[in-house]
């Protein structure tokens, strides 16, 4: 499974849409087994979920995201858990031990049922569905 977060220092970037770092990282097994960062230069929305789409990611954890982009990536096959916030490295760790979706990860200002619906991705092992391009 193929997971990215967009990074800004090291917490997880803001707003997706003008993220211009993503940490993009391969797990097996609920591990780890390689990572790497790639920048995203691409201004238009369309040039940047292009470019997103070729980094043949699974899911995507990030903070806030036009709806536009959202429904982009997801028409791709890239899975997309809104709304979250924190050092990157502790949101990884959280959603690798089944644990992002406690409240300390909640963006401030967004609505708990919203994040609550993405419990789903809790005990998820790796069943990205990535379209081929």
């Amino acid at each position: 499974m193929r997971i990215a977060i967009p990074v800004w220092d090291d917490k997880v970037s803001p707003v997706l849409d003008t993220a211009s770092r993503l940490l993009i990282v391969e797990v097996e097994d609920q591990g780890e087994t390689s990572r790497f960062e790639t920048c995203l230069d691409e201004q238009d929305i369309s040039r940047r979920c292009f470019r997103i789409q070729g980094l043949e990611l699974d899911l995507l954890i990030c903070g806030a995201v036009s709806r536009q982009f959202s429904r982009m990536l997801m028409a791709s096959g890239i899975d997309i858990i809104p709304e979250i916030s924190g050092l990157a490295e502790e949101v990884l760790r959280a959603y690798l031990q089944g644990n992002l979706f406690h409240s300390r990860f909640l963006m401030p200002g967004c609505k708990r049922s919203r994040f609550e619906q993405g419990k789903k991705w809790k005990n998820r092992k790796g069943h990205g569905h990535r379209k081929t391009m």
